[in-house]
């Protein structure tokens, strides 16, 4: 999948690691470092891909993802913001579906960073009639860090998510340790359920589980890929799991029916009660991720 985007033509050469492409649509900043590749759109700063240099891909995006301006990509990581889930329209929030700003850029021996930024517009006052600043600000190397900052003149409300797909390379022999074993069972009308504290999933099953006791650091075991992918969590109140199944794959025109085989969502995610941020104050939101 990287192979696509280095094989777009460059519009610009920002360092001697990052160029800024464009596949159909959508701007896109490609990352070619001597310790990882990445990829990140602008519409929604949402990381596409990451891959450490002799690993295989950490990131999962779906091959058919379609990059079109205003609407969603199916994979990466997406940003929910100002809203998580369908408490309103459109659903996980407008930051994910907007064009973001890059506003720096530092390259080292080891990483990569960006950082992009989105701030209020009569755009965004149609959906949340605030006064915002949102920075993201992305690490790129052996490790993949992403902080976002929320922070408002005013008073505001909110909830939000870092939605991460990993890639994993059978799901039915994937695990998921340090999610505690409480959970919100979404696909039964928010059920709470105790259950063991290791996350496994039979082949072809669906899961939407919002974990509300869950460890700082979760570990994601990809026995079919041979190693444990590692990911710190701060700034949330819960995590949640989350994978299709085959019968969800096959009602979505942006995922091959067999997607699900290679992917896991495990998300940083603030949700429930909405979190008050104070004017003049800010929240961050962050994930760590890291091969073991």
């Amino acid at each position: 999948m990287m192979d696509r985007f280095l094989s777009l033509p460059v519009i610009e050469q920002l360092s001697p690691s990052l160029s800024l492409r464009r596949n159909a649509e959508l701007d896109i900043l490609v990352i070619d470092h001597p310790k990882a590749q990445a990829a990140v759109s602008l519409q929604g700063a949402q990381l596409l891909l990451w891959q450490p240099t002799g690993q295989q891909p950490v990131i999962w995006l779906s091959e058919k993802a379609a990059f079109v301006s205003g609407k969603a990509l199916r994979g990466g990581i997406p940003i929910c913001w100002p809203w998580f889930g369908r408490v309103a329209q459109p659903a996980h929030g407008f930051a994910r579906n907007l064009p973001w700003q890059l506003q720096q850029h530092q390259e080292s021996d080891e990483t990569l960073s960006l950082s992009l930024n989105l701030t209020d517009s009569a755009e965004t006052d149609a959906y949340w009639p605030h006064a915002f600043s949102l920075t993201l600000e992305i690490s790129v190397g052996e490790q993949l860090t992403l902080s976002l900052n929320s922070s408002s003149n005013e008073e505001v409300r909110l909830t939000g998510a870092l939605h991460t797909y990993f890639a994993v390379g059978d799901i039915g022999k994937t695990s998921v340790e340090a999610l505690g074993s409480e959970y919100t069972d979404s696909l039964n009308k928010g059920q709470k359920v105790e259950d063991a504290p290791v996350l496994t999933i039979e082949e072809g099953e669906a899961i939407d589980r919002i974990y509300t006791a869950a460890e700082e650091v979760s570990f994601i075991h990809d026995e079919a890929n041979q190693r444990v992918i590692v990911v710190e969590h701060q700034g949330n109140n819960c995590v949640v799991a989350w994978n299709p199944g085959k019968e969800g794959a096959r009602g979505m025109a942006d995922m091959a029916d067999d997607g699900y085989q290679t992917m896991l969502c495990v998300e940083t995610v603030l949700a429930g009660t909405p979190t008050i941020i104070n004017a003049q104050h800010s929240h961050q939101l962050l994930a760590r991720i890291r091969i073991a």
